[in-house]
């Protein structure tokens, strides 16, 4: 069902995303600038789909992960879905109003006025990733729908239980002119990116990214793009390392590590190596207990993803790193589960896969150094990443993390937490992206910030315009003074 009572088709792998696409154009046409009271009832509608379906997602995630934390998915994918709606539907209509800017000298006393209105894009196109797939699809239309925009998705087809999920549960609430999600393999996904949309919101890979920016340079599509890479969580010297211990290690148990914001990489001055390495691995028996084995834990995606997590510890194994295991987080009684266990790497070669590309699982490298200066070199020398992760109290030094560094977010004292700030600004720089969402953010990001500017009665043009003489030069040195 949707909006209006009517039932209404799911849009699957065989329709024409094109003729779709049309209908959706028509719809904006008809509608350009949807009232608070329609945007605010749609985000109610998505609201209300997302929790009807709460037991659903987590069977769903659990089928396509083989094994899944039920407590991880409700939380990761209903809990942290929902509060950016609800941030979206109390705040829409002070996002809605026009903003006043500043006219300058002589304009402003005169009478005339500059505004900026937010205009729906139109159509909106967004490709959604695996490791998070509700959250990932549905969180961002938090924006996009409070902007005025309609909407068409593509999840992953990597979890395909989770993808006609969400496709019968936004059939559910929304008639396809509104919000439609379609659903199929890469052929369709290739299909989906080349569609001239308004606005293009991709999470994912960087090299599918590419793909996706050069179908999308056909019909200059502006694009948000949310990829990922190394973010690099760096211990100061003075750092609390059981406290930091503690909230690393969620982040790498938290999907087991298959987030786009975990950290990636650990360094630590060398004098409390050994340290951190003891803290960890009490914090990590601490959150999964061997005594109930892997049972808040989760499996990794499918056997090529784990193949490869599998690779980069031989690698690290056979060039001389420390490898340390925790082989009981690998075990599961799920049947179907692929488990990668939790796995320190101490000290491995910068030259190794796992020290070069992005790890996506529950690998960590626990890199030492010796002068804070060293540690920023690091790394400032790969590219910039979606974040980056501080614990210490030294002001100092978080000036220096903070001026020295670049990354599309920055948590102090925890890792990955700045996602959850839903007024915050999400997004990365550089090879981690580019463009950013959430709250207001998010409504301007899916909006065309469109200039309104308003003549005064006195007719200020005529001081401007020919024949010039003594009058105009005098106008013009105020303008050039005073702008």
């Amino acid at each position: 069902m949707h909006g209006d009572g009517k039932a209404v088709s799911v849009v699957g792998a065989g329709t024409n995303l094109a003729k779709l696409l049309q209908v959706q154009r028509a719809a904006h046409a008809a509608d350009p600038f949807p009232t608070a009271e329609q945007r605010i009832d749609r985000l109610r509608r998505l609201l209300a789909a997302l929790e009807s379906h709460e037991q659903r997602i987590v069977e769903a995630l659990n089928a396509d992960f083989g094994y899944r934390s039920p407590h991880q998915t409700w939380f990761a994918e209903v809990v942290t879905t929902a509060k950016p709606l609800r941030l979206a539907i109390a705040q829409l209509r002070r996002w809605m109003r026009p903003e006043r800017r500043s006219t300058g000298l002589p304009f402003n006393l005169l009478g005339a006025r500059a505004e900026v209105h937010y205009q729906p894009l139109g159509v909106v196109g967004v490709i959604s990733p695996w490791n998070v797939p509700v959250n990932l699809a549905v969180a961002p239309l938090a924006g996009v729908l409070a902007a005025g925009n309609r909407v068409m998705m593509k999840p992953s087809e990597a979890t395909p239980a989770t993808a006609e999920l969400l496709q019968q549960m936004i059939a559910s609430a929304f008639d396809p002119a509104e919000l439609t999600v379609a659903t199929g393999g890469v052929e369709v996904g290739r299909e989906f990116s080349a569609l001239p949309f308004d606005h293009l919101l991709y999470t994912g890979g960087e090299a599918v990214a590419k793909h996706i920016m050069r179908a999308a340079s056909d019909h200059l599509t502006p694009l948000t793009l949310e990829l990922g890479g190394k973010s690099p969580t760096l211990i100061g010297e003075g750092a609390d390392l059981q406290l930091a211990a503690r909230r690393i290690a969620f982040g790498k148990v938290f999907n087991a590590g298959q987030v786009c914001l975990a950290p990636d990489y650990v360094l630590v001055p060398n004098a409390r190596k050994r340290e951190l390495v003891d803290a960890l691995i009490e914090a990590f028996k601490g959150m999964l207990p061997e005594a109930s084995g892997s049972r808040d834990f989760v499996a990794a995606i499918n056997a090529r993803h784990a193949d490869r997590l599998r690779g980069y510890v031989l690698e690290a194994r056979a060039s001389g790193a420390e490898v340390i295991e925790l082989e009981w987080t690998g075990r599961s009684s799920a049947p179907g589960a692929i488990m990668v266990p939790l796995t320190l790497l101490v000290e491995p070669s910068p030259m190794l896969a796992v020290m070069r590309e992005e790890i996506f699982g529950p690998l960590l490298p626990i890199v030492g150094y010796d002068r804070f200066e060293d540690a920023l070199a690091m790394i400032n020398a790969k590219d910039r990443p979606l974040a980056l992760y501080y614990f210490g109290d030294d002001r100092a030094q978080i000036q220096q993390v903070l001026t020295r560094t670049v990354s599309g977010g920055v948590t102090l004292n925890d890792v990955i937490m700045h996602y959850t700030m839903d007024d915050l600004p999400f997004g990365g720089v550089g090879a981690s992206g580019m463009g950013a969402y959430h709250g207001r953010d998010g409504f301007r990001r899916f909006s065309h910030a469109r200039a309104v500017y308003t003549q005064s009665r006195f007719d200020i043009g005529g001081m401007l315009r020919p024949p010039y003489g003594p009058r105009f030069e005098r106008i013009a040195r105020v303008l050039q003074k005073h702008g």
